[in-house]
């Protein structure tokens, strides 16, 4: 008998699911869909629309922007990172999946009333991707990565002590534990950033010699421990004031050997450099705040808008491209969203300070920006994220 047999057909990988090689590729687009729509989620809540809500508005709102969003951009970054600098796996195929399904019980649950549940998902989160890294670090004995469990282990019990204190288990007031959570976030961004920005500089623009230097870079790094620790000990306000503002000068300098001024044609660099130099401004700003000359959601934002925005949306960017074997440019819909990023944090910040007679309509313009930017990421990157890399390699 003669069996017939259909010829076999290539595979088509411009049409092949990638999402779950590698772990930028869900948490980009993941972070930058909750980044479009948590602003709309909490106007919501704020109004009366969501009554069960565990936490309330603005507790909410700062609790998901750092443990839901930050945080998600973090994992995608740090399982694709780790791989790297180990040479061993990190989680990808249903293990990823398992790790986005944990993520985003976290975001529904804090909309519940089932408050101990929201609290233990949302702590285990943090330490499951500590977990995640820590592994392939030991493997390879990479002991220069190693803080990065140390530091994901500090999210996971500040978010944890925000929830406890909600509960009424622990008599702590829940913005200190963020802030704290802030601060964590804030050496994570000076350190990677003092790795990253001057050497994508230097590839991106021949000529620019940004630089390091050793004694800035501890007092930078070594000041902003120092200042997490005044924050979480509540010490005087004047010191922590002063502490602030010589830390800030110690990152400005920082800056300054980087040459910003260089960047202004190349936009992939230029996103980091500014979203650094709001760094720089929210030290002076928390100064300012602590000794009562500035309202404190307004340094705040300085820090989450400018330069967790603008870092999250330019390293996103630039890895997304690297990982998917794409040139490192950018095209119109990426700059917008690196534009509208710092609108955003102009707005909210300066808008807020300078026009207080108009401060919800500065809100409400800075969160416009701030979605359409995420937005504009989300739908120019799903393509990009969910299909194969381009050149063929595994990733």
């Amino acid at each position: 008998m003669l069996h017939l047999e259909r010829p076999s057909q290539p595979t088509d990988a411009s049409t092949a699911f990638a999402l779950w090689n590698l772990g930028f590729r869900p948490f980009y687009f993941l972070a930058s869909v909750f980044a479009a729509l948590s602003v709309l989620l909490w106007s919501f809540e704020y109004a009366g629309y969501l009554p069960d809500a565990y936490l309330r508005a603005p507790l909410w709102h700062a609790h998901e922007m750092l443990f839901g969003f930050t945080v998600a951009v973090m994992t995608g970054f740090l399982f694709t990172a780790v791989r790297n600098w180990t040479g061993q796996p990190t989680p990808t195929g249903p293990l990823l999946a398992a790790y986005a399904m944990l993520w985003m019980a976290a975001r529904v649950l804090v909309l519940t009333p089932y408050a101990l549940a929201a609290a233990l998902v949302n702590a285990s989160f943090p330490l499951a991707v500590a977990v995640g890294i820590c592994v392939p670090l030991l493997r390879s004995r990479n002991r220069r990565n190693y803080f990065f469990v140390a530091l994901l282990v500090g999210l996971a019990t500040a978010t944890l002590a925000v929830h406890l204190s909600v509960l009424g288990i622990l008599v702590w007031p829940e913005f200190v534990s963020v802030h704290a959570g802030l601060d964590i976030v804030l050496f994570i961004m000076a350190v990677m950033g003092g790795r990253v920005i001057p050497m994508f500089t230097n590839n991106g623009i021949p000529g620019s010699n940004a630089k390091r230097h050793v004694l800035v870079e501890r007092l930078a790094l070594g000041g902003i421990v120092a200042l997490f620790a005044a924050d979480l000990l509540q010490i005087s306000p004047t010191a922590i004031a002063a502490l602030a503002l010589a830390v800030a000068v110690a990152h400005a300098l920082r800056l300054y050997l980087w040459q910003p001024w260089r960047t202004l044609s190349t936009p992939l660099v230029w996103i980091l450099h500014a979203a650094y130099g709001w760094i720089i401004i929210y030290l002076l700003m928390h100064a300012s705040a602590s000794l009562g000359y500035v309202a404190k959601p307004l340094a705040a934002h300085a820090l989450t808008i400018g330069a967790i925005g603008g870092l999250t949306i330019g390293m996103m960017t630039r890895t997304a491209r690297g990982h998917t074997g794409r040139p490192l440019t950018t095209d119109r819909f990426e700059l917008t969203a690196f534009v509208l990023v710092q609108v955003a944090a102009t707005i909210r910040v300066f808008g807020g300070m300078l026009f207080p007679g108009i401060y919800l309509k500065t809100v409400v313009a800075s969160a416009i920006c701030w979605s359409c930017a995420f937005a504009l990421y989300a739908i120019r990157y799903w393509p990009v994220l969910a299909r194969p890399r381009i050149d063929g390699k595994a990733g």
